[in-house]
């Protein structure tokens, strides 16, 4: 059994405090949803997480299986275990996803002898045309294709946790439905803990979650099962909202340091 620990988590980005306190705990074979509006430090919380530069934790601890994760650097992260799926994946020229996963593969504590196979069995699951494979890194893919790509990616390196960033932007119907039978499987059959992070609930009308929580001014306000997402459909982040007249969540603040085609409240 895996569990991903986070206790009290706070951190600010330029001196702007955007968690403020955030405990949760995903464990093998779950998943966990985390919704919530712009600017209620989802985003944050994933980069946080993976260890992202200018980001600065102020309080609070995050262990896997009891080891402390934010004195790691980002690659020994990835060695111990933590994936993510970028909202917006990199392209990265001149090196294929193929090469790449040979360099993960090369530098891990178990290198993998069957990459190959893994690489067609995954390719396979997911109806990913093999030919990308050679392709430079997410260059010229569609947003449909690059999410398939972070897909195989988890399914090859075969993590103890995936944190998966708003997975469902630029996916169709099918594709959706397609990549959340995926990860359903890898909850299944390598007990995969997952932490999802997603604005809407259409996402988790394919991949059903076990837990679900709102996040609003950088803390969970609110936990409960699938129902609240449904709930969350129908009447929206309004009653977790700031009370108070002319009151903002903290993470309102834009993020310097975001992808410049991601969303700057995430």
């Amino acid at each position: 059994m895996t569990s991903l620990v986070i206790k009290g988590l706070r951190a600010a980005v330029a001196g702007t405090e955007i968690l403020t306190g955030v405990d949760l705990t995903v464990s093998s074979g779950e998943v966990h949803a985390v919704m919530g509006p712009n600017g209620s430090g989802k985003s944050t919380l994933s980069h946080v997480l993976m260890g992202r530069p200018g980001y600065e934790v102020t309080g609070g601890s995050v262990t896997l299986d009891g080891v402390d994760v934010l004195s790691m650097p980002t690659w020994q992260r990835a060695q111990a275990g933590l994936f993510l799926a970028m909202q917006y994946p990199v392209e990265v020229p001149g090196v294929s996803l193929l090469d790449m996963l040979h360099a993960v593969s090369d530098a891990g504590a178990a290198p993998l002898s069957d990459l190959s196979s893994r690489l067609q069995e995954q390719a396979a699951a997911i109806d990913f045309d093999e030919r990308f494979l050679d392709r430079p890194l997410n260059v010229d893919l569609s947003g449909g294709e690059q999410k398939r790509n972070e897909t195989l990616q988890l399914g090859v390196l075969r993590p103890k946790i995936a944190i998966l960033d708003e997975l469902d932007s630029g996916l169709d119907v099918d594709g959706l439905a397609t990549i959340s039978r995926r990860i359903e499987h890898a909850t299944n059959a390598d007990d995969l803990g997952v932490l999802v992070i997603t604005h809407y609930s259409r996402l988790l009308e394919q991949l059903r979650p076990d837990h679900v929580h709102v996040l609003v001014g950088g803390r969970i306000q609110a936990s409960g099962g699938p129902e609240l997402a449904d709930e969350l459909e129908e009447t929206g982040y309004a009653a977790y909202l700031p009370a108070a007249a002319g009151a903002v969540p903290a993470s309102t603040g834009a993020d310097p340091f975001a992808d410049p085609f991601a969303d700057p409240l995430g």
